[in-house]
């Protein structure tokens, strides 16, 4: 049965990566793969249906706290843009050559990643393109680096990226020490694709038709409150996890209840027809909804894996056959380009006890980098890559072909710089 498991994942991964030819929408698939895979692991497991219920009930909880904070971020994100708040940065933004907008972007994006986290980055940095770019093909490129960028730019913080995350709440990792340490290795996994792209993109910036651009009824008053409420919103949800030390998905909702609260006092006054459009209900009606029903699937999916022990396994199997932690570590981060790198990184927690590798480590450091931005060589290895695939319909080959070896390139070049840095400095 377990094998049966990782052949129904292998069938499911290569149909997600053929949708297009296919044409099998990868939600279905996910799904489909989730429900198998969980059904099979209950008929195997020698724990017994009540045990492998209460680990589905877990990873369902890890599942829906991350598929909640997805629909808050998306539904800010599209309240701001409804209400033409971009327009506070497209408006500043005065590029005319795409090159020069791919480094603007890119920074914008490795900055705010590390400050908000790579998911709700690429959401803004997605949608903001489309307030750039009219041509679709443009944006797709601009999509796949900002999906490299959120994620260099989400491993060197500790509220970046989730990876990241779970090693500072477990004591692996100090937040004065991550950011010290892989700050350089972070710039260096954006800046050697964003130096070769620069010579695959040529010409200058068509930006969208005037009517596309914005909402045409608000006042630059309302722009500028609701483009700060949302980005504000989604600022919050970082400081508020390090106050209350509650879930992120709480504090995005909150949030998302403040600025439905102030949507509804500022337009209360305005006839329906002109308000109809910037109601937050008809935001939540525009989000991909078949993106988000993929990410509960994929993950659930991955989740069995966890749950039977599949991935604990391979990584103690990594560590008995390679013995170099160098080498694991590396490879881990190549694994979460296929596989989600939460399980991967959780498994890795368990395998190198703290009274070996204490707080700060090698290791650890390492770890974070390495589970955070190997995951952009694949679109569907990070949050970040599965929010842009929904977001612009990105095809999986086409990402593989374009964006995985600029990705590629920035993961060694990382690799290379934090080992140099480490060895000059211990």
């Amino acid at each position: 049965m377990m094998t049966m498991m990782a052949v129904v994942f292998v069938l499911a991964y290569s149909m997600i990566a053929l949708e297009h030819p296919i044409k099998i929408n990868k939600s279905a698939t996910a799904l489909l793969a989730a429900g198998l895979m969980w059904t099979l692991y209950s008929f195997a497991s020698p724990l017994g249906v009540e045990e492998v219920t209460h680990q589905l009930t877990e990873k369902l909880a890890e599942t829906a706290a991350i598929v909640f904070f997805l629909i808050c971020a998306m539904t800010i994100v599209e309240v701001t843009d409804s209400h033409g708040g971009f327009e506070v940065i497209t408006s500043r933004i005065k590029a005319t050559k795409l090159t020069s907008l791919l480094w603007i972007i890119g920074f914008i994006a490795f900055y705010l990643s590390s400050i908000l986290d790579n998911m709700t980055t690429t959401i803004v940095m997605v949608a903001l393109m489309k307030r750039l770019l009219k041509d679709h093909k443009q944006r797709l490129f601009f999509a796949g680096i900002i999906v490299i960028a959120a994620n260099a730019g989400g491993a060197w913080t500790p509220i970046g990226d989730v990876t990241t995350t779970m090693l500072w709440i477990g004591g692996q990792i100090t937040t004065g020490n991550i950011m010290k340490s892989l700050w350089i290795a972070s710039m260096l996994n954006l800046l050697v694709p964003l130096v070769i792209a620069s010579f695959m993109l040529k010409g200058d910036i068509v930006p969208p038709d005037a009517v596309e651009n914005g909402a045409t009824n608000t006042s630059q008053f309302e722009k500028n409150l609701m483009f700060f409420m949302g980005m504000g919103s989604l600022i919050f949800v970082p400081v508020f996890k390090a106050v209350t030390h509650l879930p992120p998905y709480l504090g995005i909702l909150l949030a998302l209840g403040v600025l439905w609260f102030v949507g509804n006092i500022l337009h209360r006054n305005k006839p329906d027809e002109e308000k109809d459009h910037l109601r937050l209900a008809k935001a939540l009606k525009r989000i991909d909804m078949a993106s988000v029903v993929f990410f509960i699937g994929i993950l659930l999916a991955v989740a069995s894996l966890s749950a039977n022990g599949m991935l604990p396994s391979l990584a103690g199997w990594l560590d008995a056959k390679l013995g170099n932690q160098t080498l694991i570590v590396i490879i881990i981060g190549l694994c979460s380009a296929v596989i989600d790198n939460i399980p991967l990184v959780a498994a890795s927690m368990g395998m190198y006890p703290m009274t070996q590798f204490p707080t700060d480590s090698f290791i650890w450091e390492f770890m974070a980098y390495c589970a955070g931005t190997g995951g952009s060589i694949l679109i569907i290895g990070s949050a970040a890559g599965v929010a842009a695939m929904g977001l612009e319909k990105i095809e999986f080959f086409w990402y593989a072909r374009k964006i995985g070896p600029l990705a590629f390139a920035g993961y060694f070049a990382g690799i290379v710089a934090y080992i140099v840095q480490y060895n000059l400095l211990h």
